[in-house]
């Protein structure tokens, strides 16, 4: 769905966070009242369409876009998070993303066994975080409905640890 308002405010930050990377800055979308509320509408179709009991987003940009589409759904929200970030047991997975590693987290009673679960998330890069916070979910028995992106860089190839998920990615590079 490349014809989003959303797309022409996209801006290429290049060698950030490290030389090399070109970052998709979102903030100028965020900022942007109609492309904001047309990318949220878009994921509130979505997610609609797979009825989840939770939607999932992931630190810290997949909050933006998550919780309010979470809200609009009629559905609870869940932070996946960096560690320590989460009060009460967590449950934490380490992975490799494409300029290092990190972990991830959620709270062990956020998901419940046989939730139905969608995540979100800006950004489909190599897939190793999102990849991760399928793990958790699993781990403590929800079911995975649906993995959402505001933006997917196809040329790293991050659908592929995704595989057998239904992946939707509203802006493609």
């Amino acid at each position: 769905m490349s014809q989003f308002l959303a797309k022409s405010l996209v801006r290429d930050v290049p060698d950030f966070p490290k030389p090399g990377i070109i970052f998709k800055d979102l903030c100028p979308v965020i900022a942007d009242p109609p492309a904001y509320q047309e990318i949220v509408d878009a994921l509130v179709e979505w997610i609609t369409e797979r009825a989840p009991d939770a939607v999932i987003g992931i630190e810290s940009r997949g909050f933006i876009f998550g919780a309010p589409a979470a809200l609009a759904s009629g559905v609870k929200f869940v932070l996946a998070r960096k560690p320590g970030k989460l009060p009460g047991e967590v449950v934490s997975y380490d992975y490799v993303l494409e300029y290092g590693t990190a972990s991830i987290e959620l709270q062990s009673h956020a998901i419940m066994p046989g939730d139905r679960v969608v995540v979100i998330d800006d950004v489909l890069a190599t897939g190793g975080t999102s990849a991760a916070t399928v793990t958790l979910v699993e781990r403590l028995g929800g079911q995975m409905v649906g993995i959402a992106f505001v933006v997917e860089l196809e040329f790293l190839n991050g659908r592929e640890l995704l595989a057998g998920h239904d992946v939707k990615s509203l802006i493609r590079y």
